[in-house]
């Protein structure tokens, strides 16, 4: 084996930080140093559950919020179910996304910043029966002080989730209010997009992972962690 010397392009406070968690872990555990180290899913407790992340929406004074959803791609656990027309699907498989993996949920801030991720569903799950789940029966309360804005993915999802208005059927066209409407609804959502990059470009481990897909929501909570200490974001989320 050979050993050479890297550099990681990560703030200090973030090496201090998971030192930090390091040490308590073994500490709890009262493992010899070197022995252990800390999973993803001790680190993914520290992330604010959805109560939280909208009480820290209301209490900062967002104008609103974002709801996305990404298939996060995995290469195992591949399950043979009843789809509901009665026809074998492989669970963890997206037909949207072309793609095997888990179905993980998001609310950011405008700017694109993630204040909460989900728990993963299987990859056949639509965005819109997962956020019916995960976040949308917590979120209807709070909704009339923090709309929220969607893709066309989410129509149907309820009062204060704002989705494009669909084009109509045949030869109509959407009248020019609507389509005003839709194009400033879709240049304030497109930040949306950014949370998850945020998270997928940043950590390599999101990109691929080679684990059960139901642990695929751990391992995005524990990205968010630290992705808060990140340059300019610890002051401000």
């Amino acid at each position: 084996m050979i050993a050479y010397p890297a550099m990681l392009d990560v703030p200090r406070e973030l090496i201090r930080f998971t030192a930090g968690l390091l040490r308590t872990e073994r500490k709890a555990r009262g493992t010899r140093k070197g022995t252990r180290a800390l999973t993803c899913w001790a680190l993914a407790a520290r992330a604010p559950d959805l109560h939280q992340a909208l009480q820290h929406a209301l209490d900062t004074g967002l104008t609103h919020l974002e709801l996305d959803g990404k298939i996060f791609s995995a290469d195992r656990c591949r399950i043979t179910i009843l789809s509901t027309k009665g026809k074998p699907i492989d669970e963890w498989c997206s037909g949207k996304a072309h793609q095997h993996g888990g179905n993980i949920q998001a609310l950011s801030e405008a700017d694109g910043f993630p204040i909460f991720t989900s728990d993963v569903e299987p990859g056949h799950i639509h965005a819109i029966d997962a956020a019916r789940v995960h976040i949308l029966p917590m979120l209807y309360p709070h909704t009339g002080q923090l709309p929220v804005l969607a893709d066309p993915g989410y129509q149907g999802a309820g009062h204060g989730v704002i989705v494009p208005i669909a084009a109509p059927t045949g030869s109509n066209v959407l009248a020019i209010d609507n389509r005003c409407r839709n194009h400033l609804q879709r240049f304030l959502r497109c930040r949306a997009e950014r949370g998850f990059a945020l998270l997928t470009e940043r950590w390599q481990a999101l990109q691929h992972t080679s684990l059960s897909p139901s642990r695929i929501g751990d391992l995005v909570r524990a990205a968010r962690v630290l992705t808060l200490f990140e340059p300019g974001s610890t002051e401000s989320h």
